[in-house]
């Protein structure tokens, strides 16, 4: 190990968090899906239904 690292120094104008935006989006799609299976089982007189 010589020492020598290469460095690259990103600008925040190049900075572009898409995997983060992806993983936020994903999570919200979960939850509005958990959402609607709940809406469905617990207050509409259970039309949707769990098997197993």
């Amino acid at each position: 190990m010589s020492g020598d690292a290469v460095v690259t120094e990103i600008d925040h104008d190049e900075f572009n968090p898409r995997g983060t935006l992806a993983l936020i989006l994903v999570y919200f799609a979960i939850l509005v899906v958990m959402w609607v299976f709940m809406y469905f089982v617990e207050f509409l007189g259970n039309d949707l239904t769990v098997i197993g």
